[in-house]
């Protein structure tokens, strides 16, 4: 299925959960996985012969340690263990056992002490080098924890659970086709292991394999249908695809399992705040941080839907709440600086912009609205810089490409294909009235495929003309690589495109392929027009803004930067205006 993508936003900054791409918390891993306990009988001979009392009693106090462990009575088991050190300081396995026992109750110095002990007496001892890995991992050293797990199924080629960790490392490096090898060698050993087939649905979800992913924890759930990270993380793939009841539900059948998942309670409010129940997407997200307060997504989201309940002052609070607890956090500074313009107070604004473009120099909300704090401070001058029709809008007039008589028939050809497009809704809210398509690039694209050669070619020239300027967030952040998004928009009488920027992406443009008569008329109304540079109305500027304004014609594109605020003036006439649009997209 097409995933509808939200493509410009007026007032509101898109959430963003801890650094997540998209409105959800990152999927829920399945647990890492520690080395197998010991065998106490085969950890007896090290001692005295099996028929002398001392090795009888070793064997005896590994065998109650082992069972306490798997108990999850650790403070017992750790004396037990200690015992057998005494007696035999070089046990390799009670050095494992007692080694994992000081990582689970949290002492890692003595952890990794006592497993590099265990490592120094017997250099095979999987479990160890695994359980070495997990506390390189926790400790956010991935480079040694891979080296730590590579070794481990070096040593144990069918240990399963290391081969799980190791895809938890690389999928975390950002080596997604390592990981997937490593989740397949772990399925390939147990193929019904619910916590492998979660880890594998969260990998695919990375990529935007959703329908795999989603097929992933369907498997996990067939499996254990009691798994509540696998319903938080259905949960999550089902948001991105769009199905909102689907995913409200998956995270309420994580929460009846397990009612303390605190990031169920972020995203089950993420699904409400897009339903518009912001009653109750206030409730889930406080939910959140009772149980995990120190959670700055969920501050930051909440403050979010406090802001859309117009309570300005505590979703101020609650965007600095998120940054003391996460100073770096890029979208708390974001939404911050937003609700202070909103507050009208540009100067706290300016600096949280500026806080916020310390960390993330290209964050296109930032700019925008940094400019719009600098030309209420009266510093237009400044503003503009960021802001520069002149220097950064760009106008193409295109030529009827091949196998089309001439441009008449190339955007009658485009006109058709819009009014025909099976994937296209009338929408009606803030920002706009009318009709909009999916992504025209699905196939059949018909003439589009015709129009996006003429727009990659387009991208193209922009980027090679783009002056060199270091200083300037959006000349000195180009995309090394990039992707399109194409749609449609159709406009009749009283259609609305308001003011709104598209921060996804680093560059935007519109192609023009029918144009009411009513744009050429005498006056200076512009009805229909493309305007640049004004503000939504919700920001309660004091100041009249700087604006550029373009009548659009048929055959006409316009590239300009995606945090250019831009709308259409509205008319009114029976006639359609039909525009195609476009946005570059940076690729990591």
């Amino acid at each position: 299925m097409t995933k509808r993508r939200r493509r410009g936003t007026g007032t509101k900054t898109p959430k963003k959960d801890g650094g997540a791409a998209g409105r959800v918390e990152d999927s829920q891993a399945s647990p890492a996985r520690t080395g197998p306990a010991p065998d106490p009988a085969a950890t007896a001979g090290g001692g005295p012969c099996e028929d002398s009392g001392p090795g009888i009693a070793t064997a005896e106090v590994l065998r109650r340690a082992v069972a306490l462990h798997e108990a999850g009575r650790l403070h017992e088991a750790m004396p037990l263990y200690r015992r057998i050190l005494d007696v035999e300081p070089d046990n390799p396995d009670a050095l494992q056992a007692a080694g994992t026992v000081a990582f689970q109750l949290g002492d890692v110095d003595q952890a990794v002490e006592l497993l590099s002990a265990a490592i120094a007496a017997k250099p095979d001892l999987a479990g160890a080098h695994n359980n070495l890995g997990l506390i390189f991992e926790a400790a956010g050293q991935l480079d040694e924890a891979e080296a730590a797990y590579r070794r481990t199924v070096e040593i144990e080629p069918g240990f399963g659970g290391a081969h799980n960790n190791l895809g938890n490392v690389l999928k975390a490096l950002g080596r997604y086709d390592e990981a997937l090898a490593a989740f397949g060698r772990a399925l390939e050993i147990d193929p019904d292991d619910p916590e492998v087939h979660c880890n594998l649905g969260t990998l695919l979800a990375a990529v935007g394999r959703l329908g795999d992913a989603e097929a992933a924890f369907g498997r996990a759930l067939e499996i254990a249908p009691g798994f509540a990270g696998a319903h938080c993380s259905h949960g999550n793939v089902l948001q991105l695809l769009g199905r909102l009841g689907d995913a409200e539900a998956a995270y309420r059948r994580a929460l009846d399992i397990e009612p303390g998942i605190a990031m169920a309670h972020n995203n089950l409010g993420n699904v409400l705040e897009k339903t518009a129940r912001r009653d109750e997407a206030e409730a889930a997200y406080r939910r959140a941080i009772g149980i995990k307060p120190d959670y700055a997504s969920a501050h930051n989201n909440l403050g979010v839907t406090l802001q859309e309940l117009s309570r300005l002052d505590e979703a101020e609070a609650a965007y600095r709440q998120a940054l003391e607890i996460q100073p770096d956090y890029v979208g708390a500074h974001c939404n911050l600086g937003n609700v202070l313009l909103k507050r009208s107070n540009p100067s706290a604004a300016l600096k949280a912009c500026d806080a916020c473009l310390a960390i993330d120099p290209a964050n296109r909300e930032a700019i925008v609205f940094k400019a719009i704090a600098l030309d209420e401070l009266g510093r237009r001058g400044a503003a503009r810089v960021l802001v520069d029709f002149d220097r950064f809008i760009r106008q193409v007039r295109i030529t009827a490409p091949a196998g089309f008589d001439d441009l008449d028939a190339f955007n009658e050809a485009l006109a058709r294909h819009v009014r025909a497009h099976p994937a296209r809704s009338f929408e009606r809210s803030a920002r706009l009235i009318g009709i909009q398509t999916e992504d025209l690039l699905v196939e059949p694209k018909g003439p589009v495929a015709a129009l996006e050669v003429i727009i990659r070619g387009a991208v193209e020239d922009y980027l090679r003309s783009l002056p060199a300027d270091p200083d300037h967030p959006f000349c000195a952040n180009p995309p090394g690589r990039w992707q399109l998004d194409v749609w449609a928009i159709v406009l009749e009488a009283q259609g609305l495109i308001a003011s709104h920027i598209h921060p996804p992406a680093w560059l935007s443009g519109v192609y023009y392929v029918k144009v009411p008569d009513i744009t050429r008329a005498p006056g200076e109304d512009r009805a229909g027009w493309i305007e640049f540079g004004r503000p939504p109305p919700e920001f309660p500027c004091t100041v009249e803004p700087e604006v550029r304004m373009f009548r659009p014609e048929e055959g006409l594109m316009l590239l300009f930067p995606s945090y250019f605020y831009h709308r259409a003036v509205p008319f009114e006439t029976p006639e359609r205006r039909i525009s195609i649009s476009f946005d570059v997209l940076p690729v990591d």
